[in-house]
Order: C-alpha cells, then structure tokens, then sequence
C-alpha cells in the first residue's frame, strides 16, 4: 500500500465490518460504476459519484433493489448534498464491491444488503456525507478558479454560484474537482430546512424500463455458453437420492448431461445446498424441463417422514398444556399472583401457519466458474452471503468474485439465503461450464425455508376498574434458528418471541415463555418476520379484551401505552420505542376509518398498531360478510417512519405491505403431510385476487423530524389483526386461527 496516494487508495478506509465510514475509493475501483451513453468519460468524484462535462450526474445505488424502492431513495440522499439537479441525475445499479482491507474483509460501498429495513437507517449519514464530500471539492475548484474563498460560495441545482451571481456548472468543474484531494475532515451536512430533493415525491427511477419490459432481472441473465439447469429435488424433508434411471432424459434433444447433488445431512447446517436432488443440464429451458420430466428417481426419506401440521400442532397445544421445556424469556413482577387476584381473567389462543415467500421472480442464478475467477449475475438480498458462498465452494479468493447486481422481483426474505447460488455452483462445477439454474414456482413452494409454524397462548388479569394488571404470553412454535449458522448463538425463541416487544414495560406483571417444538421444515426469514408472526396474536387478544370488558378498543390501547415516553427497546429497531409514537399512529388510523361513528349497515371496523424495526404503522378496516364472501369497503394504514426521503416511494411501500398482509392472512399457508410440503403451485397457495381486495388502501404520513427508519416491512404486521378484528365486529366470530377465509367459513 506505501505506493498509493491518499486520494488513490481509500482517504477514510472501511472498517472491518463492512460500515463505510465515508467511501472514497482508488481510481482503478472507480471505473467499476457503470457509465452508459457518454462520449466522453466521466470524472469520478468518490465511490458513488461521476459527473459528464455536460453536467449529467451519475449516480450509484448500492443496495440491492428487491422493490422497496432504494435504488431511487439512496441516490436521492447523494443527490441532495450534492445539491444536483435531479432532473439531470441517471442511476445506475452498483455491482457487489467486496474489498480486502488490513482490518480484514470490508465492502466498498458500505452495507448493499436488504432486510430488516436498514437501508435507510444505515445510508442517512453515510452516503449524504459522500454527496457532501463531492460538493466540497467542486466548490473548491469554483474557488481557485475564481480566486474566491471557498466559504463565499453556494451550490444549487448543479451550478456553484459566486456572490455576484457568476455560474460554473459541474460538468465544468468536474475535471479539476477530481484532481483535488477530499477534505481531511467530515463536510458539515444541509440542515433540513435547506432541504431540496429528499422529503420530495420522487419517481421510481426505472420506472419506465420496468413497464415497458426493458429492466433485466437476474432471471434474464444469459451468457453465450451458458448451458440451463433445472433440477428435481427430494420431496421429503431431509431425504436422499437412492437411485436415478436417467435414460430417457439423456435422449431428450439438447439435454447435455444430468448430475447427482447431494444436500446437506440431517441437522447440519443449511448453509449451501438446501435439498439433495437430480440437475439437468441442457441447450435451454424447454429441453432441461422436458429432461426432468422424463427423470426416473427413487427417493429416500429422510428422518421426518411422520411430520405433518396436525401433528405439530397437537405437540404445541401439549407443550403449553403441560408446560413442557419452558424457556424464560422476559419476567415483570409476579404474573401468577396477580393474575390469581385479578378480577377479570381471560384467555385465547392463536395459530399461525408456515409461510413461503413466492417472490414474483423464482430463485435463479447464473455462474460461471473459472479456475482462478468466479462471475455470479443474478437477484440477490445478501451479496456478501453469495460471496463466502462461492468461496466456501470454490476457494476462490472474494476479490476475485465478481457478482452483477440485478433489481429482484420481490424478496421479503427469501434471497436472503443463497442455496441457489450453492445449486448453480456445484452443477457448473460438475459440467466445467456456465450454467443458468432456473427454478419453477412448483420449485420455489416445496423447497423454501419457512417462517415458523407456531401457537400463542395469551393470559390477561384486570382488576375491578378494568385496568390490565397481568400478562402472560407463551409461544410454543418451531424456532427460527434451526440449521442456521449465523444464528447458533442466539436464544432458540429470537425470531418466534421478543423480550421488549408489546406490551413489555407498560404491565407491570408480565411473563414471556417459549417451548420449542421439533420440526424439519427449513425456516428463513419473512417479511417483517418476528412481527407478522406474534403481532395477530397480541392485537387480536387485546380486542377480546375490549369486547368482554365492554371498553373501547382504541381506548384501552392508548390507556396501556400511557403518556409519551421512550422505553428500552432491545430488540432491531431500538434501542427505544416511543409510546407516543405509536399512540400517534393509533390514533390518527382511528380518526380516518370513522371509529367513533356507530354503524348500523353490518359493517364493522377493526384496528390495530405496532412498532416494527424502528416505524411505526396502524391498520383500521371496514369490512362485511355477504353471504360466504368478505368484502373490505376500506383499508386505512397510518405510518411514522421519522423523517420521509421519498413520499411517493413510502406510500407504495405501505400499499403494497398492506396488500401483502391482507393476502397472507385471508389465504396463506403452507402446511406439511407425511414429511412433505403439500402446496405445489398458486393454486395451492391463492395470493390475493383483485375481487377480494380494497379498492383503495389509504395512507396517512405522520409528518417527523425523528431520524428515519425503514420502511419495507412495518406496513405489514398490523394488518392481519386489524382484519380479524374488523371481521369479528361484523359478524361476532372470532378467527384464532390463520389464514382467516378457511376459518370464518368453517366457524360461520
């Protein structure tokens, strides 16, 4: 490193972790940023940043875009210290940047992931601080030109300005900035008020590739000699390939081969291939499908052949019956005195269902594997996962791992696991050649890793003035870091039960218990994980609460969270959570669906909030049941996510969340026979139809100066229980049970 200049290596160097504290990068990384249509090269100022003479700015986004709108969002954080002109701004999709560092392995461009809505969050400091760096230096170069001190000058819209209203644009200066070395220091940031660009409405910055079809996916990656693969996979959980007649596939035009891949053994952890199973390479799709088709396969099953849904939750209901393997989680007070002295007890329980993600675009991957260099193009959620995969099965060193970021068609948790990646490299290992592996949603149901499979035991005590004294809430489910290496270290309730979640720290007795149940199915992260699945549970039971003590439902809400305050949060999305917040939320979702307007046409109105990574949201419904068929006249959805970037993008976001968890909790669920997955294809897994969704989802932005959050999944969580509870006003049946269609139509 003793030949590098400060400004040709890295002025503020990674940290070991991958954090980028402010991003500069050599100028041979530079031209790793795509630049397409320029007559001219570009000037680069920074990691993210390059600028045409003509003053087009380039901008990087670095995260990976599976929908939740950062490719646009991120940019604008860069555009407004910047202060560009967003009208003269292109975007274009960063590649994965691993980089070696003396503290060990970093990432150029700081955290390109997607999950846990930390983009936002972890990009508000970081990436206005490269846009401001940037700004400096053109500022600078203004000032030696002009003989002028840096200070007298102002940026606007892509023009330094002198006091006497002299003008250079960028593209004008552009040339000597890049010359300069960056400030030593960090570059004071705009105040909010001087705000231009972020808190805008902003469209979709690929909007209009994306419906006129001309945005690539990773499902639409080709390389020249690329051969496709498909594979047969073992139905049974953890079962082996015994034998394979592969006869008739090999005389299937343009199949090329067929290979044996071996999935991990029973307990192991699930860090490569998910499941054993027969690949079948061929010239294209059609012949590796027709291919597979016509494979002759004997399975063996694995040790769960016995599992089935039923008998999970006969195991549940006997773990918290019998108060079986308890796990302490949270302890406050003394639940069972005061819930033995209550005046009031009640009780209920839930059940909730194994989930698949059925992202839009199925897993797919394309590899090639070289001896001593790897390319992987393809929708990813965790690049850096996809790097130390193709290492752990290469030896490949990560450096010399390229990987081509393409926008996903959806994720909600699904690209966080790279099996697929795993796939494609171990068949393109086997064929010596490029191999596209292409996965059908038959596929992508039977082999997923699931969010749990659970039931939730609630106890509450009132005393005579109906003021919630003891809360019990006990979760026997199947935990979420079964096979995960990256979670070996953490409590087996983490992703089934949180300590600080609702109502911890406002009862003053109050008791968390797990009981893990055993199971086979793989479990992975869904959208909002934790929240969607205890959040139904929680709200539902507060609103029995409501109806057999006579209060209002709202009311008893905004009564527990009690007066403004911030209370310790451990949990992703603290350190605190602000009750009022939540309140606020609350009560604004209240104030739009009418709540305090007595109904008397059979609808009914429910509602429901929660604090999710660090946003807030609430649910109100309007619903009625017409014969069998429930119809939802409205759907209100209210956000606090601190201070918005994009509204237009945040809105979308909470549209499609609300959408989402309408869709789960009418119809979904993924449910296991005899040690097999019995959901095939969207038949099996109805997602929502447009005749059974609202018209409108209405969403109102709480107006915050509160540092942001994200926003991918808080829109989520509160809408399966403001739904069920909606339903249970319009019709008094209670629906304990997900999804909720198959329910209601038996309970009614």
């Amino acid at each position: 490193m003793s030949g590098l200049t400060r400004r040709r290596f890295l002025v503020v160097s990674a940290a070991a972790s991958g954090a980028l504290l402010v991003g500069w990068r050599s100028a041979s990384a530079q031209q790793r940023l795509p630049y397409l249509g320029a007559r001219e090269e570009a000037q680069g100022l920074g990691p993210f940043i390059r600028i045409d003479k003509d003053g087009t700015v380039i901008i990087g986004a670095r995260a990976t875009e599976i929908g939740q709108g950062v490719k646009t969002s991120l940019p604008m954080l860069i555009a407004e210290e910047l202060d560009a002109d967003w009208n003269r701004v292109r975007v274009e999709q960063l590649p994965y940047g691993y980089i070696d560092t003396e503290q060990g392995p970093g990432d150029k461009y700081g955290d390109q992931g997607a999950g846990g809505s930390d983009n936002i969050p972890s990009a508000w400091k970081d990436l206005r601080q490269a846009g401001a760096t940037a700004r400096a230096l053109l500022v600078q170069a203004a000032a030696e030109q002009w003989d002028l001190p840096p200070e007298q000058l102002r940026t606007e819209a892509g023009y330094v300005i002198a006091p006497d209203g002299r003008r250079l644009g960028y593209g004008e200066l552009v040339g000597a900035a890049a010359a300069l070395d960056p400030p030593k220091d960090p570059v004071p940031l705009k105040k909010p008020q001087q705000f231009r660009i972020v808190g805008r409405p902003t469209r979709t910055v690929d909007a209009r590739e994306i419906v006129t079809g001309r945005t690539q996916y990773g499902i639409d990656a080709y390389l020249a000699d690329a051969l496709v693969a498909v594979m047969l996979r073992c139905p049974h959980l953890d079962g082996t390939v015994d034998k394979v007649d592969d006869s008739e596939t090999r005389r299937v035009p343009g199949v090329r081969d067929v290979v044996v891949i071996a999935g991990p053994a029973p307990d192991a952890p699930i860090d490569g291939v998910l499941a054993s199973g027969v690949a079948v390479l061929a010239d294209d799709t059609w012949a590796a499908l027709q291919g597979r088709d016509k494979l002759k396969v004997e399975w063996k099953p694995g040790p769960w052949s016995a599992e089935s849904n039923a008998a999970l939750a006969a195991r549940a209901n006997e773990l918290l019956d019998q108060d079986q393997g308890a796990i302490a989680v949270r302890r406050d007070g003394d639940f069972a005195k005061a819930f033995r002295q209550a005046a009031i007890r009640l009780e209920a329980r839930y059940e909730m269902p194994f989930l698949a993600h059925a992202t839009m675009e199925p897993p797919a991957a394309l590899v090639s594997i070289e001896q001593d260099k790897a390319l992987l193009i393809g929708s990813l959620q965790s690049p850096g996962g996809a790097s130390r995969v193709i290492n752990a099965l290469t030896g490949i060193p990560r450096k010399d791992i390229e990987i081509r970021l393409t926008r996903a068609g959806g994720g909600f948790g699904r690209r966080l696991k790279n099996d697929y990646v795993a796939e494609a490299v171990r068949i393109a290992q086997a064929a010596g050649k490029p191999i596209k592996l292409l996965w059908t949603r038959e596929d992508d149901l039977q082999h997923d890793f699931y969010r749990p499979f659970g039931v939730h035991a609630l106890r509450a005590g009132l005393d005579r003035k109906k003021k919630l004294v003891a809360w019990s809430h006990r979760c026997a489910a199947t935990p979420r870091n079964y096979r995960d290496s990256g979670m070996k270290d953490r409590p087996l309730y983490a992703g089934c039960l949180e300590a600080d979640d609702f109502p911890a720290g406002l009862v003053a007795n109050l008791e968390k218990t797990f009981f893990p149940v055993a199971s086979g199915m793989p479990r992975g992260w869904w959208r909002a994980p934790l929240h969607t699945f205890h959040a139904f549970a929680v709200q539902s039971f507060l609103d029995e609460i409501a109806v057999a003590t006579k209060q209002d439902a709202v009311q008893l809400r905004l009564e527990l969270l009690g007066p403004p305050r911030r209370i310790p949060y451990s949990g992703h999305g603290g350190p605190t959570f602000d009750t009022g917040r939540l309140a606020g939320v609350l009560t604004l979702a209240a104030d739009k669906i009418g709540w305090q307007d007595k109904r008397r046409d059979g609808h009914g109105l429910g509602i429901a909030c929660h604090f999710t990574f660090g946003g807030y949201a609430a649910h109100a419904f309007e619903v009625s049941v017409e014969g069998s068929e429930l119809v939802i006249h409205r759907a209100v959805c209210a956000v606090d996510v601190g201070r918005v970037i994009n509204p237009l993008g945040l809105e979308a976001q909470m549209i499609g969340g609300t959408i989402d968890g309408v869709s789960t909790a009418l119809n979904l669920a993924i449910t296991v026979k005899d040690g097999r997955v019995t959901q095939r294809n969207f038949p099996d897994y109805p997602l929502l139809r447009m005749a059974q969704a609202p018209r409108n989802v209405e969403v109102y932005i709480v107006d915050s100066t509160a540092e942001p959050s994200g926003a991918g999944e808080i829109g989520i969580p509160s809408a399966a229980p403001a739904l069920a509870n909606a339903v249970y006003a319009a019709t008094t049946v209670r629906v304990r049970k997900l999804p909720l269609l198959p329910e209601l139509k038996r309970l009614l």
